[in-house]
């Protein structure tokens, strides 16, 4: 086999066989197994081009990039041509304002990310065996895209250490930031969980959940063939007031939902429903050992529910199923008192102008370390007994 590698881009995912994207991206699903990352299949990526949530007009232009050694694909990530910074997660306005006052052109910049979703997981897609060589070859393939293109950057967001390590060595920046995870310390229920928390803590989350689940209906968890079409308009209806409130314009369409009753298998509801009518909703999404929560919305507004639906129901639906973690979304120091714990995430940035890539450094240096400070201090305040509780 030649050792040369050569990287494309493509149009979208969709213009790229399923089972050589999947082969890089989840090789585990070709036994059958489930997904380490549901958001980086194809099916997913799909879904968001599919359903017009990305693509022309809406700020995340499809391209993603393909490596290949002597005609087989060893490595892919999912790019996108960002004319703004919205739906990332990762904040460079500040970034993009000073470089424009300046003069220059900071969009369109590069982005290897999962539209609209802050998970962690991996981002350089690499078939097994072609780990170092792939990873090289996509973070060279960015570097000369921007390059060639004129690009500002190239950003790759929520990534894990083993992706830091490869594009610091190549000199991008290293930023980190801050989420809040739930993490199973072999629980064999959610009262096996409560007795690990300080005795204040526990207290008040039963009594939360009491008063949750009191709002008059049940409180039910589907995923599978469980989950009908008739869910999705009920979903589709809280991420609209949720996105409304939040964002002013949701990022998804009503398409992508449809879509993604394709994947149910890994999708978990968990529905507040009343007379048979969902009022509420926590939508997630399913990893080999990971819950991922993404979107909720309610029609009827009752104390705790929020809190009942995305955390306490995930946790207890993680221990039951064996997984070892609940990721539930972005910032939240309020899921501190729920059980979940501050961890760092990680991006790397790739910065063609020589100026703004010092002044971005330098203010890297200073916000990883307010980061870490914070991380330890919020880590002093956890909720779980400490010695001598």
């Amino acid at each position: 086999m030649t050792d040369t590698i050569e990287i494309t881009l493509a149009p979208g995912v969709q213009a790229i066989p399923e089972a050589d994207w999947n082969a890089c991206a989840c090789p585990e699903a070709a036994q059958g197994g489930r997904p380490l990352d549901p958001f980086t299949t194809h099916a997913f990526l799909s879904a968001l081009e599919s359903s017009g949530s990305v693509g022309e007009g809406t700020g995340w232009l499809p391209r993603p990039m393909v490596a290949r050694q002597g005609g087989q694909v060893i490595a892919v990530a999912a790019l996108y041509l960002k004319s703004h910074s919205q739906g990332e997660y990762v904040f460079d306005h500040g970034w993009a304002d000073a470089y424009e006052r300046a003069g220059g052109s900071y969009y369109p910049k590069l982005q290897c990310s999962v539209p609209f979703s802050p998970v962690n997981g991996r981002r350089l897609l690499t078939r097994p065996g072609f780990e170092a060589e792939g990873r090289a070859a996509l973070l060279q393939g960015m570097e000369t895209v921007a390059a060639q293109a004129d690009l500002s950057s190239a950003h790759i967001t929520f990534c894990p250490p083993e992706e830091v390590t490869a594009a610091t060595d190549r000199g991008w920046l290293l930023r980190e930031g801050e989420q809040f995870h739930w993490f199973n310390r072999g629980y064999r229920s959610f009262d096996d969980f409560l007795a690990a928390l300080a005795s204040r803590k526990r207290k008040a989350i039963r009594k939360e959940r009491e008063r949750a689940q009191a709002f008059g209906g049940t409180i039910r968890a589907l995923t599978g063939d469980a989950i009908l079409p008739a869910h999705w308009d009920a979903m589709w209806d809280f991420y609209q007031d949720t996105g409304s409130r939040k964002w002013g314009r949701p990022y998804l369409t009503r398409a992508f939902f449809d879509a993604l009753h394709g994947m149910r298998r890994d999708v978990l509801l968990i529905l507040a429903e009343r007379d048979g009518e969902p009022v509420a909703g926590a939508l997630n999404l399913i990893g080999r050992d990971t819950l991922f929560g993404r979107y909720w919305g309610c029609t009827e507004d009752h104390a705790f529910l929020h809190f009942e639906l995305c955390y306490h129901q995930a946790t207890e639906w993680a221990i039951a199923q064996g997984l070892s973690r609940v990721e539930a979304g972005a910032q939240g120091e309020h899921k501190l008192a729920r059980g979940y714990l501050p961890v760092a995430t990680h991006s790397v940035h790739w910065i063609a102008h020589p100026g703004l890539r010092r002044a971005v450094a330098a203010f890297l240096d200073d916000e990883r370390a307010a980061v870490s400070a914070d991380i330890s201090a919020l880590s002093d305040l956890g909720p779980y007994r400490k010695d001598g509780d």
